[in-house]
């Protein structure tokens, strides 16, 4: 590894402003020496052997796991803390009720003497990345310095990184600044600060994916929301399926999910074998970047280039292509060992864990053996069902955007959109239960917009002004739908099977957008007859499937009311639709 310097690597010279940059991190951080990210997989592979020599990384059984390691991080590190995440706009407005926001020069101030001196004795690590395939127009570049091996690893599968991207970075003169220590892993000396307008991060004291992969919801979301307004385009927190009927007619769907919702399942949704000729390809599992297209249609890249997923409840039956794909070369967070060695986690039909996710030895008292949030990283093109398209820098075209969250009652299994102003307002309504992808008490439903709650970088009222906008720009916009796998009976029990017979709702979507399926106005959308679902081999009894279709006016109302209530806090700002499709809604409910 090269020492601190100037330039300090051949790569240096490719773009004076990041070394630049870098020599000024360099300054304030004192580093030990600087390591400038090639991006080779010898490089990601020498990395990993550093880690395991220093007893960073666990290497998994071999022959059962090979290529994968497990990192543990500190207890207090595991999931995303939006509370110490905040956006630093000039105006408090434009950060929205959405988001805790600080002043841009107080925020830098603090900053500042938190990443003073904070690398001495440690590795600077310089990470030029691409969001998106390098030579795609809709992709845009990042730069990421950490003190972290472990955070430069993810990096390294996350994303397009290292020399190519830094040469796109020198060619267009525009990246955004991403700059990470994980300190002393204090929670009291954590913080995650945003400076949209100045397409800058600044993240402190944590390890954690969520705070630390500064490409990921730092950068793909909340720093890319705020380019998508001013480019005009959309980047989302959803993923992008492909979907393959048997007539051989493929059709794209971007569909926004919490975490822990099942996102991940659809992304890579195994078609039932009651639905032959059916064929399903993974574009992307967590984020989307949506640009009108010349056709007026909507394309959508997946900027990401590997997975970051929650493991826990990933087995065959489940998720069969997730749990194949994560069999090798994969790295594991706060996942059990078993005694040979090989990684355990809740949901696994077979093994016994002997070591927690702390690395203390196993005792169910203490709680689950592996972290509700542990986690798997591993390339996209490790998926049995990885699309080809995922890499055409033109990105595939959307049919479909789907909303949906968790919850036990109210919504039914899907509706869709009367027009795409509705279809705004249906994902500003979205509402789903807590999981452990956030530090906070879970199992609690909150309000979580388009799935951006914790991701948007300005504020709300402004996002749906400009996806009202963005929508009455298109010739031919996608149809938008609302689902809710989670519905339950009064004993609590699950009414719809789920995973792969959620293409049967996926496939009436589709026909939808075709307009060959029929629907029913049901006051809050149009929603299918029982008859309108494909429900050949489906063992759900007639009572049930009624009750997914159903509308519980009652229940609906008071949503009506808990809504009108949630928008009014963004005020004048508001766009006027908003409150107009609401009423609509209220009207139709009688």
């Amino acid at each position: 590894m090269a020492t601190a310097s100037p330039l300090p690597t051949p790569l240096a010279h490719l773009s004076r402003p990041v070394a630049e940059w870098v020599e000024s991190v360099r300054a304030l951080t004192e580093p030990a020496e600087v390591y400038w990210c090639e991006g080779t997989d010898a490089e990601r592979e020498a990395l990993t052997a550093r880690l395991v020599r220093d007893g960073e990384l666990t290497r998994l059984d071999p022959e059962t796991y090979p290529g994968c390691h497990l990192y543990r991080s500190s207890p207090s590190d595991v999931a995303r803390v939006e509370h110490l995440t905040y956006i630093c706009t000039r105006s408090q407005e434009d950060a929205g009720p959405n988001n805790n926001w600080m002043d841009p020069e107080a925020a830098h101030g603090k900053m500042r003497e938190l990443f003073r001196g904070c690398m001495r004795g440690r590795t600077l690590y310089v990470i030029p990345y691409c969001m998106g395939p390098v030579s795609s127009p809709l992709a845009r570049c990042g730069v990421e310095i950490t003190d972290s091996a472990y955070v430069a690893i993810n990096m390294l599968i996350m994303t397009h990184a290292g020399r190519p991207a830094l040469e796109r970075i020198a060619h267009e003169g525009c990246f955004v600044r991403g700059l990470h220590s994980t300190g002393e892993l204090d929670p009291n000396r954590r913080f995650i600060m945003h400076f949209p307008e100045e397409l800058s991060i600044e993240s402190y004291g944590s390890g954690y994916g969520g705070n630390a992969l500064l490409g990921k919801k730092c950068h793909a979301l909340r720093i890319a929301s705020w380019q998508a307004r001013e480019e005009g385009w959309l980047a989302e927190h959803m993923l992008i399926v492909g979907l393959q009927n048997p007539r051989g007619e493929t059709h794209y769907i971007a569909a926004a999910f919490p975490s822990a919702c099942g996102k991940t399942n659809l992304a890579m949704l195994i078609p039932p074998n009651s639905m032959p000729g059916w064929k399903v390809f993974t574009v992307g599992d967590d984020i989307a970047w949506l640009h009108p297209g010349r056709d007026g249609r909507l394309w959508a890249i997946n900027p990401e280039a590997g997975y970051f997923g929650v493991v826990p409840g990933t087995n065959r039956e489940t998720n069969r292509n997730a749990f194949d794909m994560i069999r090798r070369d994969t790295l594991f967070t706060n996942v059990a060992l078993t005694a040979d060695n090989q990684p355990w986690w809740e949901g696994l039909p077979s093994g016994v864990p002997r070591i927690d996710w702390r690395g203390r030895p196993y005792d169910a008292a203490s709680g689950p053996a592996a972290h509700p949030n542990s986690r798997f990283t591993v390339s996209a093109r490790r998926n049995p069902s990885y699309s080809p398209h995922t890499d055409d820098p033109r990105g595939v075209p959307i049919s479909a955007i789907v909303f949906g969250g968790r919850r036990r009652e109210v919504a039914p299994l899907v509706y869709e959109a009367r027009d795409w102003a509705h279809g705004v307002l249906v994902g500003a309504s979205v509402a789903s239960e807590t999981t452990a992808a956030a530090v906070g008490q879970v199992g609690v439903v909150r309000r979580d917009p388009m799935a951006m709650q914790p991701f948007c970088g300005y504020n709300f009222a402004d996002y749906w002004r400009h996806w009202l906008k963005v929508g009455a720009g298109l010739a031919n916009p996608p149809r938008l739908f609302h689902v809710n796998w989670f519905r339950r009976d009064p004993q609590g029990k699950f009414l719809w099977p789920g995973f792969g017979e959620n293409l049967r709702v996926l496939a009436w979507m589709l026909e939808r957008c075709a307009g060959k399926a029929q629907a029913i106005d049901r006051g809050i959308g149009l929603l299918p007859r029982p008859e309108d679902l494909n429900t050949a081999g489906l063992d759900v009894e007639p009572e049930a499937l009624s009750a997914l279709l159903s509308v519980d006016t009652e229940l609906w109302r008071r949503e009506v009311t808990e809504t009108r209530a949630y928008l009014s806090q963004y005020g004048e700002r508001l766009p006027r639709e908003m409150l107009s499709e609401l009423e609509r809604t209220a009207s139709g409910l009688g």
